[in-house]
């Protein structure tokens, strides 16, 4: 007979195997992929060998700190899956769950542990996705060939909240400064069409405090049509800051905003982005939801399997629970493939479930028919 006592026994003997292989399945996965990116793009961080040895391994590891945000964004399911088979497999091996099973304890009750703590990693990867990342947002946005503080970019046709549009031939991240900027003022015709009512231009445009407010050096606001000439202004207010640039000029910028910040991206694309900047931006928000659902479904979909008595039938186990969470990984790569391509905002919500629509059922049906 098994007491209260005893179960914690199991849960905390249970726990400890799954956070141990959580653990060694982060590092392997995150490390893996760091390993091949590097191999990829070391000609790239070599680009600046004369700073030294030193700072070129400064550099690389600065980067790939920061990148590891996204790359466990990025493999926070697979992790815990596999931390969930490394923990199983080590029970059935050593015959530990024939022993649970001949103590009257069923086996649904030995993967609750599991359960709860991929439950709670899941809040992790919410919280690496709505507050680390958004929060380093433009220091994820280097690339491999930049160096920490060295940064310049070309700026073309950023759009801010208003509808103008922001250019500059560079933008220097150390000073938050735009060198030469030209700024096309626009506003909605009565027809809904956006017209350029005006240009300001200026020397430098500095946001020292990174909160918006441009600091114009020369600066001259020409209206269009205007009989008075240029007009000085000093400073532009609008809501692209310094720290928003670097961001922007990506083309997946997108993934690096918190949910928040897409709701309000999109308040403001409304009115006057195109369609497919908008279905985009409908589709990060679907997912944004579905990821962490689907990261549980990919948990729960293995441990009926994983949860087997024979050690000579656990390499199985492992294939064909492998195989099921890898169809709901490609299943949810297509899906997030098709979704910005969809001809209504309704069927981006339809791509953007349908995984959890699929696959999560499935892992209870798997849960309810597992043998205990």
């Amino acid at each position: 007979m098994i007491y209260k006592a005893d179960m914690k026994i199991l849960d905390k003997y249970v726990a400890r195997n799954f956070l141990l292989g959580y653990a060694i399945a982060f590092f392997v996965l995150i490390g893996l992929r760091i390993i091949i990116d590097l191999f990829i793009n070391l000609d790239e961080f070599t680009e600046h060998a004369n700073l030294g040895v030193l700072a070129v391994a400064r550099n690389i590891l600065v980067f790939y700190g920061l990148n590891t945000t996204l790359y466990f964004r990025d493999f926070a399911g697979m992790i815990t899956v596999v931390a969930a088979a490394f923990s199983l497999s080590k029970m059935v091996h050593l015959n530990e769950l024939v022993a649970i099973m001949a103590s009257g304890v069923s086996l649904k009750r030995v993967i609750g542990p599991i359960v709860l703590l991929g439950l709670l990693l899941t809040g992790l990867l919410v919280i690496d996705q709505e507050l680390i990342i958004p929060s380093l947002r433009d220091k994820l946005a280097r690339e491999h060939d930049d160096v920490p503080g060295q940064e310049h970019y070309d700026v073309w046709f950023i759009r801010d909240s208003k509808g103008s549009l922001i250019c500059s031939q560079k933008f220097d991240v150390k000073t938050s400064t735009l060198y030469q900027p030209t700024i096309l003022i626009r506003r909605k015709n009565e027809a809904g069409v956006w017209d350029v009512i005006g240009q300001i231009s200026a020397d430098k445009a500095v946001d020292a405090h990174q909160t918006g407010r441009w600091h114009l050096t020369n600066g001259h606001f020409i209206a269009k049509d205007s009989i008075k000439g240029a007009q000085p202004i000093a400073v532009y207010n609008n809501d692209v800051t310094a720290r928003d640039i670097p961001v922007r000029r990506k083309s997946e910028y997108k993934t690096l905003l918190s949910s928040r910040q897409l709701a309000t991206l999109a308040a403001q694309a409304q009115q006057g982005a195109k369609i497919t900047d908008l279905r985009q931006l409908y589709s990060q928000k679907h997912f944004r939801i579905t990821e962490p659902i689907i990261n549980l479904a990919m948990l729960m979909l293995c441990l009926p399997i994983l949860v087997c008595r024979d050690p000579k039938s656990m390499k199985s186990a492992v294939m064909i629970s492998f195989s099921m969470v890898g169809a709901c990984f490609v299943a949810t790569f297509i899906c997030k493939m098709l979704a910005p391509e969809a001809d209504s905002f309704y069927q981006i919500g339809f791509w953007a479930w349908m995984p959890v629509f699929i696959f999560l059922p499935t892992a209870f049906i798997e849960l309810d028919l597992m043998k205990t």
